[in-house]
Parts: C-alpha cells; structure tokens; sequence
C-alpha cells in the first residue's frame, strides 16, 4: 500500500483519538456545569454549525492552495480549541472550545480528497472502508481513555491529552508530500454555505447521496449525544463503563470497515448497500429504547453491532460514489458539500435529540429508527436511476455496454 496512505490513516486516527476523548465527557461534564439536556444538545449543535460554515470552506481552499496545508492549520487551531476546553471552567468557555473545534474539523475533509488525489476510482471504495477503520480505532481508543482521565484527573487533562495527540498529527502530516497537482487558480473564492448547499441539492450526480448521508448522521448523532445520558440514567453506568460502551462501538465498526467492507458489496451489491445499511442502522437505533436492565449487555452489543454492519454499508458506499461521480477538479468541493450536509445533521441531530430525551428518554432512539425507515425513500429514487438502461450511478448517460461497469469496481474484480 502507499505509504502517504499508512501517513493519511494514522493522521485520520490519530486526530479522531483527540476527538473521541471528549465524547463521552462533553456531555456528562456540561451537565457537572448545571447545563440541562437540551442545552448539551445545542452545545453539541454548535459545534456543527462551525463545521456547516467552514468545512466548505476549508474543502474549496484544498482544491486551491494544496491538501497538506489546509490539513496543517486545522490540526493547530484543534489543538488550541482543546488546551481551552481543558479550561473551560464555565458554560460559555465550553461552547467556545467546542466551536474553535468545530471551525477546525475541516482536516478530515481534506484528508479525504487527498485519498481521492492518489487513489484509482476502483480503489476508493476500500480507501474509504479503511478510513472507516482509522475512524473506528479513534473511538476504540478515545472515548475510555477520555472517560478514564475525566474519572481519574478532571477535565483538564482530557484536554491536554486531545492537544497532545493533535500535537502528533502536525508531526505525522509535516512528512507528507502535497497530492494536488491540478490547483484552481481561476475564479473568485466564494463560500456560501447556505445557498451552496441549496444549491448542491439540484445536481442530480450527488443529490440523493446527500440526503442519506443527511439523514444517517442526523438519526447516529442524535443517539452520540444523549447515550451517556441514557446509560448513566437508566442503567447506572459509571463515567469509565460509558467510555468502554463506546469503545465496542469502535471495535465493531474497525472489524467492520476495515475488513468486511468488501465481503459486504460482494454480498448484498453495490446497488443494495444503501439499503441494507438504512434497514439495519433503523433496527439498531430503535431497539437501543427497548433493552430491559437483565439483558443490557448482549443486547447493547447487538445493537451496535447492527449499526456497525450498517454503517459498514452507508458509509464507505456513500463516499465512493460521490467521489467517482466528482470530476478530480471538483472532489475537495463535492467531499467538503457532504461533510456540510453531515454538519447539517449534526446541527439537528443533537439539539433534537437533547429535547426528545427530555421529553422520555427512549425517543431519541426511536426517532433516529423512523428516519432511518424515512431515508429508503431516497435510497429507492438512486436505486432507481442507477437501474435505468443507459445511465450509470451517478445518473449521467453513458453507453449501454458500460451500464454497470463501475457498480464493480469498488469490489476488485474490475
């Protein structure tokens, strides 16, 4: 395998272990500073609103002035956002962390369009299934060791310890060489967030792979944000439990993309991955609500284990499929347009699921169940396109001996 890609997993893990440290702490620890439910979810919707308005932003700058350096001042501005966190002795000073965080989470976009940069199309689906897997080791690692700091010595070196590991990052991506070797260089630099995901909705190539992507991370973030809540609450789990619940999360979903991803498309197609994925993240979600106290843990397990199949299905097809449908001049911007719809739904997900678990406790998760059934709908219309003689799964015209070509490629047969 490459070497820049071992430089680009390990940058992706590494800078996800800093971030899943602070998953399950944020919540419990706004709450330690009197916040109520529904302020923790907004607390989290801040976040993602950072993420909505820069992550365009740093995406299209990738395509102008190179992926490293993009990736390089993200790092350092995370870094900063997480030495105040571990300061952050107030409400005010934790929503202003977290947004300094959220403006700096672009680096994962841009490190996304540099695998795009040096991977053949046929090759990104499992590129993508392996930053799945680097995504999965960050929450095997982070969130016990974020929960055990927190538990053993305070906030503060929760903080230090996410500085520390994007300190890590810097030096890992300080020795990679720039992938973009076709710079834009004509053009005004316009970044409107809003109206250029409007925007992006008419472009029938990626329009229905942006609602599902919408609404899968919208249906996971609304149970991320309230699960500590829900476990401590309901089922006394201390701080150090909560982290080792999230860690089988990431267990499953390394075991899951990193390796079965292909077994996946083999079993189900590429054309039903989307659909198989909705089905089972709708069941996984939903039955979290239902799981009496005697039989917590192996259904818990079960549970995660379906969204980690299910995650295994949307995910990795979700980006293949628009970065094969993206010309190599557009793929920072296409990239950076999902992750502004994924920071969409991280907006409503949390501030939803905050109210809802107010409101009970177990709907949160039977919410995020229903959308996930609501979401087929659109996973049906690209179904549909993509069966349709003559055009291909980004819905453009080809010829007709080349339908299906590339619903193989991301298999390896080719």
């Amino acid at each position: 395998m490459d070497r820049r890609l071992w430089v680009l997993y390990f940058t992706i893990f590494v800078d996800l272990v800093g971030f899943g440290v602070f998953i399950p702490v944020m919540p419990l620890y706004a709450r330690e500073l009197q916040a109520s439910e529904s302020l923790v979810g907004d607390i989290g919707a801040l976040f993602s609103l950072m993420m909505f308005i820069f992550t365009p932003f740093w995406g299209t700058v990738s395509d102008r002035i190179g992926r490293k350096p993009v990736i390089l001042f993200s790092v350092a501005l995370s870094a900063f956002s997480y030495v105040l966190f571990a300061h952050a002795t107030s409400i005010l000073l934790l929503a202003i962390s977290r947004m300094l965080t959220g403006i700096g989470a672009g680096n994962i976009t841009a490190a996304q369009a540099y695998i795009t940069d040096i991977t053949k199309p046929e090759q990104r689906a499992k590129a993508m299934g392996m930053v799945g897997a680097a995504f999965g080791m960050g929450f095997i690692f982070g969130p016990p060791l974020g929960s055990f700091l927190y538990q053993r010595y305070g906030v503060e070196w929760v903080g230090y310890t996410g500085a520390l590991f994007c300190v890590a990052n810097l030096v890992a991506v300080a020795f990679l060489p720039e992938s973009l070797t076709d710079k834009v260089t004509e053009g005004k630099l316009r970044i409107k967030p809003v109206s250029g995901t409007w925007h992006a909705l008419k472009d029938v190539r990626f329009r229905d792979l942006y609602i599902i992507s919408f609404i899968f991370i919208a249906a996971m973030s609304m149970m991320q944000m309230t699960i500590p809540f829900f476990w401590t609450d309901d089922y006394g789990l201390d701080k150090e439990q909560v982290g080792w619940m999230f860690a089988a999360v990431g267990v499953s979903s390394t075991i899951v993309q990193g390796g079965l991803v292909g077994w996946l498309q083999r079993l189900f197609g590429e054309r039903n991955m989307l659909m198989a994925g909705s089905i089972l993240m709708a069941i996984g979600l939903a039955m979290i609500a239902f799981i009496p106290l005697a039989l917590f843990l192996p259904l818990s397990l079960l549970s995660i284990a379906l969204l980690a199949v299910g995650n295994g299905c949307l995910n990795p097809t979700i980006l293949a499929q628009l970065s094969r449908n993206a010309a190599q001049r557009e793929q920072g911007m296409v990239l950076g347009t999902n992750q502004s719809f994924g920071s969409l739904a991280r907006i409503v997900g949390p501030a939803l699921g905050g109210r809802l678990y107010e409101l009970h406790h177990g709907m949160p998760y039977i919410t995020a169940g229903a959308i996930m059934l609501a979401a087929l709908y659109y996973v049906h219309g690209y179904r549909g396109r993509q069966a349709t003689a003559g055009t291909g799964p980004s819905g453009l015209t080809r010829p007709a001996g080349e339908a299906s070509s590339s619903i193989q490629t991301t298999d390896g047969r080719g």
